[in-house]
């Protein structure tokens, strides 16, 4: 256990941290998930702005894991998906 005021302190602002990362790790998983199983065009073109938003969010934030280039690659896979998605 923590001693001294300051990692006590550290242990709450990383437990906070934690739970923030998961949360939004978990909700760009789950609309990846959303667009990869869409059969529909209009479902995957209403959930692709939201999902580019909460990579954007994510990077400038740098929750997560998520930095520019790392959103940028995400977003770059989203779209192979969408276009081919779309072409079919």
């Amino acid at each position: 256990m923590p001693q001294s005021k300051s990692c006590k302190k550290r242990l709450k602002i990383t437990a906070r941290q934690n739970r923030t990362n998961r949360s939004v790790r978990s909700a760009i998983r789950t609309k990846i998930k959303t667009i990869r199983s869409a059969e529909e065009k209009e479902v995957i073109a209403a959930e692709v702005p939201l999902l580019f938003s909460m990579l954007d969010k994510a990077a400038r934030r740098r929750q997560a894991g998520f930095t520019k280039n790392r959103a940028g690659n995400y977003k770059s896979k989203i779209q192979k998906i969408l276009n081919a998605k779309l072409a079919a």
